[in-house]
């Protein structure tokens, strides 16, 4: 398995949008080989900003790298620049393969 992650550094009177902008878009993942699950996370606040991330499981490496060469994920990204910029620098990507899993 493989972790993907994005991390977002979000001003406070941004919060609003950059959540709406993530939970009202369409969710293409389900539609590519290899995904397992998503999540959208809401972290601590610091002084200037709140920190969110993406946190994408997938089957393996390869499933993951496929995702980022398709059609969907450029329909996915399309409009990732237009509009007002609500974060504070851009994502910090973060990639995992997995040594170990526990489930309950």
């Amino acid at each position: 398995m493989y972790i993907a992650m994005n991390r977002f550094r979000v001003a406070p009177d941004c919060e609003e949008a950059f959540q709406r902008r993530w939970l009202d878009r369409e969710v293409l993942l389900k539609t590519v080989p290899g995904f397992v699950s998503f999540q959208f996370l809401k972290g601590p606040k610091a002084e200037d900003h709140t920190l969110y991330a993406s946190h994408t499981v997938w089957a393996s490496y390869e499933a993951f790298l496929a995702w980022t060469q398709s059609e969907q994920f450029r329909q996915a990204h399309a409009s990732a620049g237009d509009g007002r910029k609500l974060t504070i620098g851009g994502p910090v990507f973060e990639g995992f393969e997995v040594l170990q899993t526990v489930e309950n």
